[in-house]
């Protein structure tokens, strides 16, 4: 598993995970959101090699990312011609969006373009597009000059890395893998899905740091939940991170609502020993000494919503290293700014423990 320890990554290197790509490999890189497992989107054996090494199921399709081009002199950027080998149809709603959130965390679905392959739309007739904002993805889309998709650099279901670190720690010793380092990512959960493919709304198919309060105020478009009007969300696009397990750490995960720590900890009377519970950094100390046969132990975390999302997947991952029997997180408050972080946080909670693996895939 080869890779560059500096988050400054050389031209050198980044010209390597090109040719990387265009041989059919595989290239984990950074974006604001969380690292990427990379391959060409053009390429249906490439594609293959990110489900098979993810064991992501077939049917659970991708998402195209995409480079911002140059700007050079214009005053805003072409991208019709960007997405033009990719979508059917551009809407004014859709341009909006770009204009407004592009390059950066939100990703859109349209009707694919005949040429996209279904390898990486899970045969649906959309297909799911971004444009990342980290500097070292951009510079690696611009000079691969086409789309490479990017699902989260883990095993399938399983907690979403922010770091270089957590992608060769996740696929050492069993994926040849080259790796670019850029650092933590900023943002740390996954873009905002948004669904244009119906061509009369907008509907929000996975929350994420662009909010619908975000989208209305910058561009006039309200963004409907699922339901709002159709019958049923069984017509809507399937996307990544939609399933009831994901994100899931080994060690069991469960939430508790506030002011209701020590109802949690009687509620699982099988967790005999230790147990980290996650506490707000605008609370006090716990009081436990009503359990004194468990081994507690708090941590601290931001209750500020953009740090906590930044810091989410970075927290399950060290504490799913340090062997508790249970992780107790508090709920995340009423508000969309929350919403990205409680979905991300119910899905591995459904998926946590032992048997997360199964989960993910049911």
């Amino acid at each position: 598993m080869s890779s560059d320890s500096s988050p400054l990554q050389s031209s050198a290197v980044i010209n390597e995970a090109v040719q990387t790509l265009r041989e059919g490999g595989l290239v984990a890189f950074p974006t604001e959101t969380v690292y990427g497992l990379g391959a060409d989107a053009s390429n249906p054996e490439a594609i293959n090699k990110v489900f098979t090494s993810k064991g992501r199921p077939s049917s659970h399709p991708l998402i195209v990312h995409l480079a911002a081009p140059d700007r050079f002199d214009q005053s805003e950027i072409d991208w019709v011609s960007v997405l033009a080998p990719w979508v059917r149809d551009i809407s004014e709603d859709a341009l909006k969006l770009i204009h407004a959130f592009w390059p950066g965390p939100l990703t859109l679905v349209f009707k694919k373009d005949k040429r996209v392959l279904n390898e990486l739309t899970g045969g649906q007739d959309t297909v799911a597009i971004r444009a990342p904002a980290h500097p070292v993805a951009q510079e690696l889309l611009r000079k691969f000059k086409g789309g490479v998709v990017a699902p989260s650099a883990n095993r399938f279901g399983k907690v979403s890395p922010t770091r270089a670190a957590d992608v060769r720690h996740e696929f050492e010793g069993v994926l040849d893998l080259m790796v670019l380092d850029g650092g933590d990512c900023e943002v740390g959960i996954e873009s905002t899905i948004i669904d244009l493919s119906s061509g009369d709304h907008a509907v929000l198919l996975r929350p994420g740091a662009i909010t619908p309060s975000e989208i209305l105020a910058k561009t006039g478009i309200q963004v409907s939940r699922p339901g709002d009007h159709r019958p049923s969300s069984g017509d809507l696009p399937r996307v990544s991170g939609s399933l009831k397990a994901h994100y899931a750490p080994t060690t069991p995960l469960r939430l508790y609502a506030p002011g209701r720590v020590l109802d949690a900890l009687s509620e699982f009377p099988d967790t005999k020993s230790r147990v980290a519970v996650v506490v707000w950094d605008s609370e006090s100390s716990l009081v436990l000494e009503d359990h004194p046969s468990i081994d507690v132990e708090e941590i601290i975390v931001s209750s500020d919503p953009s740090i906590f999302a930044s810091r989410l997947y970075r927290t399950l991952r060290d504490l799913d290293e340090q062997a508790w029997d249970l992780i107790l997180f508090p709920e995340p408050p009423a508000g969309e700014e929350w919403d990205g972080v409680r979905d991300r946080l119910q899905r591995a909670c459904f998926g946590s423990g032992p048997s997360s693996i199964s989960h993910a895939n049911s």
